[in-house]
């Protein structure tokens, strides 16, 4: 399996959902032993740190930080003008 795709299964994007649905998604991943990446865009970064935070906190002690990406993507508005849209992708460790 090629890199770049393994990465994309490892993945949890975050948006309007409960909570504790992406802490399970990225606990059922870290389960594994695997790294996992959550990613969020907009007003979901909070809820991304929120996810990983109470992971780490309450879930899966011992679970580290092992790269956070910050960026800004353009995206299209519905009237036709770019808007910037910061985003956010957090690399978690399993716990060892």
């Amino acid at each position: 399996m090629p890199a770049a795709k393994e990465k994309e299964t490892n993945s949890v994007f975050v948006g309007r959902r409960p909570t504790m649905n992406y802490v399970m998604a990225t606990m059922m991943i870290l389960n594994k032993g695997e790294e996992c990446t959550v990613k969020a865009r907009g007003r979901a970064i909070s809820h991304a740190v929120d996810v990983c935070e109470i992971l780490r906190n309450r879930f899966l002690k011992g679970t580290e930080y092992k790269d956070i990406k910050l960026s800004t993507e353009q995206l299209e508005g519905e009237n036709g003008q770019n808007n910037n849209v910061s985003s956010i992708e957090i690399v978690l460790a399993p716990p060892k």
